[in-house]
């Protein structure tokens, strides 16, 4: 099997092994076999209907507001492009991110090949790059209306360029993860399921060169991330991250922390996903008002009313 393909069950319930009882017992005490499942029923289900409300949360506002503003024209101002690019990547949050992380938590080891690994890494770490640079585009474009209304304001152009530069930042600040991440095999550690039969166990994990780059990488990272605006959402898991780097964990201590606490952590990370929409479309009056109009050049609006109050995106 090559390395980063996903786990094939073995032929029988124990591992090839050495002749000889000497060399099987000495092989059989360097062995360490874990349950192909990491939680109970109940529990699983519990992880299952958490990720699946907040993956369906995400799917539907996001689409919702990117309809809204491809749909209707008035509705395409710059501010407005920041959202729909908030929206974007918020989506590729959801499309790429949430199932691949909740079957990681479900299963022991990493249950998908090398491509997936990467792109799993490095689309989750763009998305949340590209929200935050978004988000701020979006505070100084309203600290310039505000506070320079005189100013030539942000045309639609400029904005767009804005939003390429942003992808651009948010794969450059990604690339030293996404080249790092690799799919590995355990040795002498293997999946056990409930027939006995012992499966190969393979690692998502960022192979640094030194293990002081990784500190480095994950201490400028969180600190860019989190100070930025994801402090309340992101915090969780990039202190559990921390915490494993730098906390010297007993083997009890990190199962704990693996089986429970990494799988809420992403959920609470992704809620902030689904929770965008609402925050920036739902207590957004122009959104408000696009959804209760039918979609098309004016929105609904007579001629007369487009240059009003009544209709002024």
């Amino acid at each position: 099997m090559g390395e980063g393909e996903p786990a094939q069950p073995s032929n029988s319930s124990w591992p090839p092994s050495k002749n000889g009882s000497d060399a099987q017992a000495t092989l059989a005490a360097n062995l360490t076999f874990s349950s192909y499942y990491q939680h109970s029923s109940p529990v699983a289900a519990m992880f299952i209907v958490a990720y699946v409300l907040i993956f369906l949360l995400c799917m539907v506002g996001n689409t919702l507001v990117c309809f809204i503003v491809l749909k209707n024209r008035h509705m395409r101002t710059v501010t407005n492009m920041f959202i729909l690019n908030l929206a974007i990547s918020d989506l590729l949050v959801g499309i790429f991110c949430m199932p691949t992380t909740l079957v990681d938590n479900l299963i022991t080891g990493w249950p998908f090949d090398n491509a997936t690994c990467k792109m799993s890494g490095l689309v989750q770490g763009m998305s949340v790059s590209a929200s935050v640079f978004t988000l701020v585009a979006i505070a100084v474009e309203r600290f310039r209306c505000i506070v320079h209304p005189f100013r030539e304001k942000l045309t639609l152009r400029k904005a767009l360029v804005t939003i390429a530069v942003i992808w651009a930042l948010a794969l450059l600040i990604m690339c030293p993860s996404a080249i790092t991440l690799t799919v590995t095999r355990e040795e002498h550690h293997f999946m056990v399921d409930a027939r006995n039969r012992s499966y190969p166990l393979y690692s998502c994990w960022e192979a640094w060169p030194e293990k002081g780059m990784r500190k480095v990488y994950t201490a400028v990272h969180m600190l860019v991330m989190v100070a930025l605006f994801f402090t309340l959402s992101w915090l969780p898991l990039w202190a559990l991250l921390l915490l494993i780097d730098y906390g010297q964990l007993s083997e009890p201590q990190l199962h704990l922390v693996t089986a429970y606490a990494f799988p809420f952590a992403p959920w609470l990370a992704f809620f902030n996903s689904s929770a965008n929409p609402i925050i920036y479309g739902y207590f957004n009056e122009n959104f408000r008002r696009a959804l209760n109009r039918p979609t098309g050049a004016g929105g609904g609006c007579p001629a007369w009313a487009l240059h009003t109050t009544v209709c002024r995106p």
